[in-house]
């Protein structure tokens, strides 16, 4: 018959117990209060990577509460169509979108679109 060994520190202890990872109060309040804000994103149908929420700072893109709506709106309109990736623009400002995931890939500002190219979309949607 073959015995389990047990690391020091273990005895005593269940291996699945042994596995748990110990945490304290306050990080599993940080990471609920961290998990409901996601949550509370996906539900807004709109998320930006952390490179479309640099460019739109650098740029001086304010994302308010109407453009926000606006661009769920948008992927709403593109996932009824089939489309993957879109580009959402105005006369002041686009963005590129990841349709599936509901997330803003980079934005720019008018300026940035003259003379530029736009690939890899398969779908464009006005403000």
């Amino acid at each position: 018959m073959i015995d389990k060994i047990q690391r020091p520190g273990q005895v005593g202890q269940s291996p699945a117990a042994a596995r748990k990872p110990q945490k304290n109060a306050a990080q599993g309040s940080a990471f609920s209060a961290m998990l409901q804000q996601r949550v509370g994103e996906k539900q807004a149908g709109i998320n930006f990577s952390k490179h479309a929420l640099a460019r739109a700072e650098q740029r001086g893109i304010e994302l308010t509460p109407t453009l926000m709506d606006k661009l769920a709106g948008s992927v709403e309109k593109a996932q009824e169509k089939g489309a993957n990736n879109i580009l959402a623009f105005d006369t002041q400002q686009a963005f590129i979108i990841n349709v599936p995931y509901g997330r803003v890939i980079t934005t720019m500002t008018q300026d940035e679109m003259k003379e530029n190219i736009f690939t890899n979309i398969d779908g464009a949607v006005l403000l």
